[in-house]
């Protein structure tokens, strides 16, 4: 049984903030607190953090956590980790780190990934569930290999960022079997390291860490202990990856159900009991815990379209063109966008990718193209959702969540273009809630997690339904969306 004045504290290392989540013994948020984990990007694709920059905001932001926690009362039982997937730094042999850790963001290695790709990317992706990216580890070992070889050399070992923060906690370097899904060099069969995965990487078995099931435990050390005003050998959980532990967080665990996360970039993802991934490659595959294994894909172009629309007609405010669009009648008056500004990942997993406009005429104005340009998100993630269909994933209700979806016309027209009833959730505590939910049970609360009570997990607080005439519109339009990405590929490169 649960005391109910305890709490275990969810640690989310996230791309721009380290946010640490109090969740109680009824598994309800009660507290959270963040730090920012600047991200610095440079030129070549470079997007990194300092590590013991992000340390250094893990320590404060979990010590004010545990003093929020004293003054309501409640005990910290355990602490539990959420990480942003696809991170990667090299550390020495002494544990410290030789180079920033580059985020998911970083993408140096595409020249890398496309070689990747076309000397048998798909053989790789079937093995582990993961693109071959620029995003994904397997990339960026393969990367160092060829443009850092003696930095290679002179590493002792390759990990990701919460395997460093988690090493400081309890001495233990390991990567959790949710984190290492989503390298690319691990075979999701066995959950054991690929040998041919690390062959194309350039990296052996020994320079990488053990292998954990996400609800494995250690204990606190002294010396970070009394940096955090905890007890030393308080059970430290592992914890997972931070679009698995979100898919936890909005209750998105039971057959058929999907989470979609809409914020700068978005996402759609399912849970099923089994691994595996579609015959042409275009949904991803990680693990959650308990045998539960997330499909999906994730969008680089989400909100970043209405953005730069705003920045790039006239200087607008997002709000007011959002307006404007939303008096557009559906299709935008026969006008197609492609919106991959940065690029995209699901279902293409093409760095390359180019946007484009297509249909544009005199009477076209800037409210017209911004409404083309959410309609292409909307497409966007349709195609994942239907990558996700045909990998034999069944798609029966969407729990959506991000700041995107405060605007009535982004949440009409994904509704429109996947032709389902959004149910919106509050999601504030995000992927931390999630790490806090697999840390009770991890220390034994429940035996698994479909066990977690069902009222426990947040509920979507307003629910938006297509509208027909739009979707309809959207649906006959989308073949013609894919073939266009096909026919302006060549642009690409």
């Amino acid at each position: 049984m649960n005391d109910a004045g305890e709490v275990v504290l969810g640690i989310d290392l996230g791309t721009t903030a380290t946010k640490v989540v109090a969740v109680d013994a009824a598994y309800r948020p009660v507290s959270t607190v963040e730090r920012p984990a600047p991200l610095r990007t440079g030129r070549h694709g470079e997007a990194v953090h300092d590590p013991a920059t992000v340390l250094a905001g893990v320590v404060d932001a979990v010590r004010e956590s545990v003093e929020r926690c004293a003054h309501l009362g409640l005990t910290v039982r355990g602490l539990s980790f959420s990480a942003a997937l696809h991170t990667l730094l090299a550390l020495d042999s002494a544990g410290e780190p030789l180079t920033p850790a580059l985020s998911w963001a970083d993408t140096r290695a595409a020249d890398t990934a496309r070689r990747l790709r076309a000397e048998g990317g798909g053989t790789l992706h079937r093995a582990t569930g993961t693109p071959v990216h620029p995003m994904a580890s397997l990339a960026k070992l393969a990367w160092f290999a060829a443009h850092e070889p003696a930095l290679s050399r002179r590493t002792a070992v390759w990990c990701g960022m919460k395997d460093h923060v988690l090493s400081w906690f309890t001495g233990r370097l390991v990567t959790d079997h949710s984190c290492a899904s989503a390298t690319g060099l691990m075979d999701f069969r066995t959950t054991d390291w690929h040998g041919p995965a690390l062959e194309a990487a350039g990296v052996t078995e020994a320079r990488l860490p053990g292998l954990v099931p996400p609800t494995a435990a250690f204990p606190l050390l002294s010396e970070p202990a009394a940096a955090l005003g905890l007890p030393a050998g308080l059970p430290v959980v592992v914890g997972a990856g931070d679009g698995p532990l979100a898919q936890l967080a909005v209750g998105a665990t039971t057959p058929g159900t999907a989470a979609l996360s809409l914020g700068t970039s978005g996402a759609l993802r399912v849970v099923r009991d089994r691994p595996g991934v579609d015959d042409r490659c275009r949904v991803f595959c990680y693990y959650l815990a308990d045998d539960l294994w997330v499909l999906g894909g994730a969008v680089s172009n989400a909100g970043v379209v209405a953005q730069w629309a705003a920045e790039s007609m006239g200087g607008v405010d997002v709000a007011d063109l959002l307006k404007e669009a939303a008096e557009v009648e559906p299709g935008s008056e026969g006008l197609t966008a492609l919106p991959h500004l940065l690029g995209e990942r699901a279902p293409w997993w093409d760095p390359d990718a180019r946007g484009a406009m297509v249909g544009l005429r005199r009477g076209h104005g800037r409210a017209h193209m911004t409404r083309a340009m959410i309609e292409g998100v909307g497409q966007q993630l349709a195609l994942v959702r239907d990558s996700v269909v045909a990998a034999g994933a069944t798609v029966t209700s969407v729990r959506a969540t991000g700041g995107a979806l405060r605007s009535p016309l982004w949440a009409e027209i994904v509704a429109a273009a996947l032709d389902m009833p959004l149910g919106i959730t509050d999601d504030t505590a995000g992927s931390g809630f999630g790490a806090g939910l697999l840390g009770w049970r991890a220390l034994g609360a429940v035996p698994c997690l479909s066990a977690l009570p069902p009222g426990v997990l947040n509920r979507p607080h307003r629910t938006v339904r297509p509208d027909p005439v739009a979707a309809r519109r959207m649906t006959d339009a989308r073949p013609r969306v894919e073939r266009l990405y096909t026919l302006l590929r060549e642009f690409s490169v």
